[in-house]
């Protein structure tokens, strides 16, 4: 029942019915209670129910007879009315209800498990920490103590925010998952912090805390020195050049390109940001000498074969991702084993498809968030380079990994709020929560780079790279104004000159055409009229010449 009905109906509004007093909608018929014993029932007939009626008004037989019949001949046209109306809106509201019914159903039996478990997580947190704190005896090892306060504090927050945090766009495996990782985003940023607020030595030396291994220097390996990629005078393995460079960075750049391509959803962004990580390695190796690198690693082993080949296969896997029909069924309404594996094999899988449309040239707006995605993109892969480099982590570290791993649940979710900020048309919009903490976190690194090692980054760049970097960006500039402002007035000035025109010919066509206008319209007929004038008169004078 719509909720105009509803009201209706608590207001006591309407046509006659036996549910109590209702006013009609009928302008003319009277204020009727259902529930009095002289209303007319169904086995009365109708010299009692006007006997009825005389009886409980006071009135004639013939007039109360009369009132009655056209109290009930307005009540069976208001009724009619008012069953068609209540007909329609029920109709309209259980089409909605319907249109939104197999969304629901699918929602609830698409996600296993969606429950937060909220009262689950209170009671079994809180007889964990009675259990520390009734019957486990506390050390005096105060920096064991410091660790596992640190420790669980993170643990309680990461407790609440996983059962109380807002969901974010992603609902698959389940929405706890990315709750989860919004909330170890706030715990890194808040580490991040930290560990800018310390000075340059008790910020490396506070890692000891957490591997006792770090704080100390490490040595940078240099990829470049012999680039042959065969090698004659080495004679029992020529190739050695090609084999030293294969190390676990390769998979590593493959299945990161992969991902990568997954989160942004567009080739041509993914290989402009592939190929200008390159560039930047080539403009930067006189500060990390871990950029130093051949020219066949740079654009044959990184480029084509690593990034090319992650993004090709992230390509592939969005096409299958967008071809794919997503109708969902819950796993216990699946008989067989088989479907059941299946459905729990997908349930890893998008609940539902959106493709990713950038468009950076349809505005200027897009044009500079897309500009302004590549340039934190990068500047996150320069991050991870530096921070191994301000900080002394070796890049095989447990810490380097995670971050990365970090960076590949963050940015999935990221990516799609900004999305789906840039195309959201609404005035008052906001940029979502995660998308928030990924870019704080981004700039976060960057401050840390900055004050941990000033000297390193203030190394100027060769001449001709500034040069190569200084032309680059007058082109990308140049592109900009002539595209979103010098292109936009030549096409409005052309289109006025072709609309102008297509105005003249329709009038010359309408002149022309049955319609023919007057002859001052028409283009040298002010002239043509004054010759004949002209001739009229001569032939005039020379008549009456000749009549005289």
């Amino acid at each position: 029942m719509g909720p105009k009905l509803q009201n209706k109906l608590r207001r006591g509004e309407g046509c006659p019915s036996a549910h109590g007093t209702r006013r009609s909608l009928h302008p003319g018929a009277p204020r009727v209670r259902h529930n009095q014993p002289w209303l007319p029932s169904a086995t009365t007939s109708a010299s009692d129910s006007s006997h009825s009626i005389s009886q409980g008004a006071g009135q004639t037989p013939m007039a109360s007879q009369r009132d009655h019949w056209a109290f009930m001949s307005g009540s069976q046209a208001c009724l009619r009315l008012q069953t068609a109306q209540d007909e329609a809106e029920l109709l309209a509201e259980l089409t909605a209800l319907l249109c939104r019914l197999p969304e629901k159903i699918s929602r609830q039996q698409g996600c296993l498990g969606r429950r937060a478990h909220t009262l689950t997580v209170l009671f079994i947190l809180t007889c964990a920490l009675g259990y520390v704190t009734l019957l486990e005896e506390t050390p005096q090892d105060t920096a064991y103590n410091t660790k596992r306060g640190i420790v669980a504090s993170i643990l309680v927050f990461l407790c609440f925010g996983v059962t109380q945090a807002k969901d974010g766009p992603f609902s698959r495996p389940h929405p706890a998952y990315w709750r989860f990782w919004l909330c170890v985003s706030v715990v890194y940023e808040l580490f991040l912090i930290f560990i800018l607020f310390q000075t340059v030595q008790d910020g490396r030396q506070f890692l000891k805390y957490v591997d006792p291994r770090l704080g100390v220097p490490l040595p940078e390996r240099d990829y470049g020195g012999n680039c042959l990629i065969y090698d004659p005078d080495n004679k029992t393995d020529p190739f050695h050049n090609v084999w030293d460079k294969l190390d676990g960075f390769v998979p590593a750049h493959f299945i990161g390109w992969y991902l990568k391509t997954l989160m942004i959803r567009d080739w041509w962004m993914c290989m402009i940001i592939s190929v200008m990580f390159e560039f930047l390695e080539y403009s930067l190796e006189h500060q990390l000498p871990n950029f130093s690198e051949c020219w066949w690693d740079h654009w044959i082993m990184d480029v084509l074969v690593c990034n090319g080949l992650g993004i090709y296969c992230g390509m592939k896997t969005l096409e299958w991702l967008s071809l794919k029909t997503y109708k969902w069924q819950g796993l216990w309404n699946i008989p067989t084993y088989k479907g059941k594996m299946k459905r729990i094999a997908f349930q890893f899988t998008p609940y539902s498809w959106v493709r990713f449309e950038w468009k950076p040239a349809s505005s200027l707006r897009r044009w500079l968030a897309v500009c302004g995605i590549i340039l934190v993109f990068l500047l996150a892969e320069l991050n991870t380079f530096y921070l191994k480099f301000v900080l002394w982590l070796p890049p095989e570290h447990y810490l380097v990994l995670l971050r990365l791993v970090f960076f590949v649940n963050v940015g999935g979710v990221a990516m799609r709020e900004i999305y789906d900020f840039m195309d959201d048309l609404k005035p008052h919009k906001k940029l979502g929560q995660q998308a928030w903490l990924a870019a704080a976190i981004t700039a976060t690194e960057l401050l840390i780079v900055v004050k941990y090692d000033p000297h390193t980054l203030t190394l100027s760049l060769p001449f001709y790279i500034s040069q190569c970097w200084t032309l680059g960006s007058v082109l990308v500039l140049t592109w900009t104004v002539w595209r979103f402002f010098l292109r936009d007035i030549t096409l409005r000035y052309k289109e006025t000159r072709r609309q102008k025109q297509q105005n003249d010919q329709g009038r010359a066509v309408g002149n022309g055409d049955g319609h023919p206008g007057t002859d001052e319209d028409l283009p040298g007929s002010g002239s043509a009229k004054e010759g004949a004038a002209e001739q009229g008169l001569l032939a005039g004078k020379g008549g009456a010449s000749a009549t005289s």
